[in-house]
């Protein structure tokens, strides 16, 4: 059975596979460009994660270590990786929960609510960038769809 991609008018491998037309493709190069205005824009000091876990922990407060890297998208070791970091960058901190000894608990510190305070509107803008070409309807269509395909 030959599987048709309508919008992009390919068929994979009987009729030619066209890397420049593959989804995974111009997914990668978005996520480039994106990475691109991150990294012009965002304070040289901070990765796309612990950008991601200062601004849940902005949005949530104190949660576990683990629960954060699933509300973040990343697995055990990265999340630590990412923790390890910010702890040395004195933004948040990792206690041992008082209710269950077995979880660290992460918490924003002073300097990471200010850190996280100075770069939400960075962020802000990032994001506007990033979605610049698009108009607010491609916008909401665009959002929709890679939610969809990414759960």
């Amino acid at each position: 059975m030959l599987l048709r991609l309508p919008a992009l008018n390919v068929t994979p491998m009987a009729e030619g596979y066209v890397l420049e037309e593959q989804i995974g493709f111009l997914l990668r190069k978005a996520n480039q460009r994106h990475r691109a205005i991150f990294n012009g824009h965002m304070d040289n000091s901070i990765a796309p994660a612990q950008f991601s876990a200062l601004a849940k922990l902005h949005e949530l407060g104190p949660v576990s270590q683990n629960q954060l890297g699933r509300l973040i998208a990343l697995d055990s070791a990265t999340i630590q990786g990412v923790i390890n970091r910010l702890v040395q960058a004195g933004c948040v901190t990792s206690e041992r929960s008082a209710s269950d000894a077995r979880l660290r608990v992460i918490s924003l510190t002073k300097q990471g609510q200010e850190r996280i305070d100075r770069l939400l509107p960075v962020a802000i803008e990032i994001t506007k960038e990033t979605v610049s070409s698009l108009s607010q309807s491609e916008i909401a269509t665009l959002h929709r769809l890679l939610a969809k395909i990414s759960t």
